[in-house]
């Protein structure tokens, strides 16, 4: 799909004369262009202009079938009579510096971003690709006494050789006791045998994000580590096997966190199964207990349950998979036995 189309099928959306784009990464979608300071006019009947500032001006004039007009305050520059504003993105101090009578909308581009085109899900299996290397890479030179902040330094340099523009998000490794913090951030504890160790990372290609997280064992693990990484690796099959286009959100998170429950750890997962990923890490659609809608065809979606165990570690699994009509298409590739180093 071209940006025109893109362009296009915002339009149809609409039901005022205009939407000014201010938000970055709506602008990059709707444009080809990345940019800090650019903003995009989409009128009803599909014409558009594009405002940026020197910086960007040249590579804003390579950008097809559009008005570019070179302002430092894009946003004035572009706004015209009757032209809503992203309620989501714009400050209060903007909205008022420009008038504070806009219509505002919310989560019109987004919406839109759920499915991804060809050249989108491209991109990610690329960055998915890439990830799933790093990963039978960096995994082989683990060893005791490597620091968290070594095993990150380890993914995240070697997702740079393989030709990512860079890791997608802050990467995370949680070793031992760790692990039972879903976010956790890395330091200098060593690894140790005996260890679970969770990492949690991605590559960003061409601005789409991959997010893959794998939990190992370093040295033979304990008979409850085992128990805990069967129970989590169940519920996150349970999960991918739920997805499909049609498929509610609630359920799909249901179909693994029911078997979490069932196991007696409902109070060892408190977040959400998953989350849409693209232009960002985190995007619409989300998956989770209170969360509605339902899934499109060509959406790609996490699938990633975790139990969490106070003082004693945890475990995460999850893949980025795109959701079709007759099943998950899985991007991440890496298998989900439990490798012990």
């Amino acid at each position: 799909m071209t940006y025109v189309e893109r362009r296009l099928r915002l339009a149809s959306s609409l039901d005022v004369p205009a939407l000014l784009v201010t938000r970055p990464v709506n602008v990059r979608y709707l444009t080809g262009l990345a940019s800090s300071n650019a903003a995009i006019l989409v009128r009803q009947d599909g014409t558009a202009a594009l405002a940026t500032d020197s910086r960007y001006i040249q590579t804003a004039r390579e950008c097809p079938d559009l008005e570019v007009i070179e302002a430092r305050d894009v946003a004035a520059a572009l706004l015209s009579p009757g032209a809503a504003v992203e309620g989501h993105d714009m400050t209060v101090d903007d909205y008022r510096r420009l008038g504070g009578d806009m219509p505002v909308l919310s989560g019109q581009v987004e919406e839109l971003r759920t499915v991804k085109d060809e050249t989108e899900l491209d991109a990610l299996r690329h960055a998915c690709a890439l990830t799933d290397e790093v990963f039978a890479d960096v995994a082989g030179r683990i060893a005791p006494g490597r620091t968290e902040r070594e095993i990150v330094r380890m993914l995240e340099f070697r997702m740079l050789e393989l030709g990512a523009d860079k890791p997608a998000f802050d990467s995370i490794v949680a070793a031992g006791p760790n692990g039972a913090i879903p976010h956790h951030a890395p330091g200098d504890r060593p690894v140790q045998r005996g260890d679970l160790i969770t990492m949690d990372f991605g590559a960003l290609y061409r601005g789409y994000h991959a997010d893959m997280t794998r939990t190992v064992a370093l040295g033979e693990p304990a008979g409850w580590q085992r128990e805990l990484y069967e129970l989590v690796r169940a519920a996150q099959r349970a999960g991918r096997e739920a997805v499909r286009a049609g498929a509610s959100a609630h359920d799909i998170d249901a179909a693994a966190r029911d078997l979490i429950a069932d196991a007696g750890h409902a109070e060892h997962f408190e977040h959400g199964l998953g989350h849409g990923v693209g232009l960002e890490i985190h995007e619409l659609p989300f998956l989770g207990p209170d969360r509605t809608g339902r899934l499109k065809d060509r959406v790609p979606i996490t699938v990633e349950p975790g139990v969490y165990l106070p003082g004693r570690g945890g475990v995460r699994i999850e893949d980025t998979l795109v959701t079709r009509a007759d099943g998950p298409e899985l991007l991440t590739l890496t298998t989900k036995e439990l490798l012990v180093l």
